[in-house]
């Protein structure tokens, strides 16, 4: 079982930038790919941002990729992700998510693990 508490969401302007947080608890944290996905109103859930147990190679969304960036901190079981020059559209509540596979998947399904979400507001 693993515990997933996002952070960091709130309102902000076009152009401002945000960090989201995700603490883990629960198995060991350095053993899972994670991954932010985020779902607007009305919308269905999209994959944002993923990254491998190790940090490396991580993927992106087309939508992001240039103004977010996924990291993790495997000693304090912690995810981040970065969002700089924010869009309105970039307006969602964000959810960290993980699985026990190696590879990273752009499909919600294939992750075990949810978090509870953050929303972040984007005003014009």
């Amino acid at each position: 079982q693993v515990e997933l508490v996002e952070s960091g969401g709130g309102l902000v302007q076009a152009g401002d930038s945000l960090r989201l947080s995700c603490a883990a608890s629960g198995r060991t944290f350095s053993m899972y790919t994670m991954g932010w996905f985020r779902q607007a109103p009305g919308k269905e859930r999209e994959f944002v941002a993923g990254i491998s147990w190790s940090g490396g190679n991580p993927n992106y969304a087309d939508s992001v990729k240039g103004r977010f960036t996924i990291s993790r901190d495997n000693a304090k079981s912690t995810l981040y992700l970065q969002m700089n020059s924010l869009k309105p559209e970039d307006t969602a509540v964000y959810y960290c998510a993980v699985r026990s596979g190696i590879r990273i998947e752009t499909r919600g399904a294939n992750y075990d693990y949810w978090g509870q979400g953050t929303q972040v507001t984007v005003s014009s």
